[in-house]
């Protein structure tokens, strides 16, 4: 008698599949969901052009508020150590603009690093790209709240990054934005950097401000 013909394997269980296409769903769809950022942030750039008015030169390039979003702006525009002289670029959060005018920024001041002609080659691109992280991060605790935005100013005699903060009577979040920001930037501790308020440096030249604080 001739053997009987093997069955051919059973088609999996509508259960199985049905697990299966989900499981590729969620994971098409995770691809494609964003990381949002605690806050949504407007990048400017400013150029010196004498022909024109302080405002006319400021210009908001985007706005974001995922990480996506943050990186791939950042890897579209030109790195600060390529911007000519006389430029910035100014990260602040949504609704503020980088000007001391602006009513969330009157009261506040800025924690001022100034980097001398080698270090636009050795340190400048990776102090800003630290310093945008501290601020979509909010990497200063509690008090990333009294965050405003951050400046690299671009200049012939030293080129200035700055974090401006909302309030410089509040001791409490300055200080410690500024020794959470030292840190982050991996300054040696015999480096100080100082804090100084908008009130003292629109009144002053910036090389005779007095600093508040340091760090």
């Amino acid at each position: 008698m001739a053997a009987a013909e093997p069955e051919s394997s059973p088609n999996p269980p509508q259960d199985a599949e049905d697990s299966e296409e989900t499981r590729q769903e969620v994971v098409c769809s995770e691809a494609y969901i964003k990381h949002p950022l605690q806050n949504r942030w407007s990048l400017w750039f400013f150029k010196n052009d004498k022909s024109k008015t302080w405002q006319a030169n400021l210009r908001l390039i985007s706005k974001f508020d995922t990480v996506e979003d943050f990186w791939a702006l950042y890897n579209h525009i030109q790195l600060s150590s390529n911007l000519m002289s006389g430029c910035d670029y100014s990260l602040f959060k949504d609704g503020i603009e980088p000007m001391w005018e602006d009513e969330r920024n009157r009261k506040g001041g800025r924690w001022l690093l100034t980097l001398n002609k080698q270090q636009r080659r050795l340190d400048l691109d990776r102090f800003w790209l630290e310093t945008l992280l501290c601020l979509i991060g909010e990497a200063f605790d509690d008090f990333s709240d009294d965050v405003c935005g951050a400046v690299v100013n671009i200049r012939a005699k030293g080129d200035k990054i700055a974090i401006w903060t909302a309030n410089y009577d509040n001791r409490d979040a300055v200080t410690h934005i500024g020794k959470v920001y030292k840190d982050r930037l991996g300054l040696p501790m015999k480096m100080t950097i100082g804090y100084q308020s908008h009130a003292d440096t629109a009144t002053k030249s910036g090389s005779t401000t007095k600093n508040k604080f340091v760090v």
